[in-house]
């Protein structure tokens, strides 16, 4: 008797182990997907990083461009209206300041405090955003000078 009692609770023990087998497994394979994704999800993160700084970088090159327009246009357009030294000066102040929108757009997209982290994407590379720049920064030298010579 003492064997068909055993044999019951062997059986049972048996199926226990083997479900308890089949849950680790399982579990194994589920903490293998959560670990693919949370690295696709870091990896989707850098691209946005990278996404992100050059975005800023060419919202700062827009403000500078504008600013230059619009101190160009400010000395032809205010030329009548008030005393050319003052549309003179006017041009001035923003064509100055898309000098420093220039500056500061280079400086930030330059000096990172936290290195990026490795992404998918190709980044615009810094040899071209330097002479673009400096290009960009001769304009402005020049768009001054002709406010005034002009």
């Amino acid at each position: 008797m003492d064997d068909a009692a055993t044999k019951p609770a062997a059986t049972q023990a048996a199926r226990a182990a083997k479900t308890l087998a089949e849950s680790g497994k399982s579990v194994e394979k589920s903490s293998r997907k959560v670990t693919v994704e949370a690295e696709r999800q870091v990896q989707l993160a850098a691209d946005r990083t990278l996404l992100a700084t050059e975005r800023t970088y060419a919202a700062w090159v827009r403000t500078a461009l504008a600013a230059l327009a619009s101190g160009v246009g400010a000395r032809a357009l205010l030329e009548d209206l008030i005393p050319l030294w003052l549309a003179k000066l006017t041009g001035s102040v923003l064509i100055v300041f898309a000098g420093f929108c220039l500056v500061a757009a280079v400086w930030r997209q330059m000096s990172r405090v936290v290195p990026p982290p490795p992404t998918d994407l190709r980044p615009v590379p810094r040899t071209a955003l330097l002479p673009m720049t400096a290009f960009l920064l001769l304009v402005v030298i020049a768009a001054l000078f002709g406010i005034w010579a002009g």
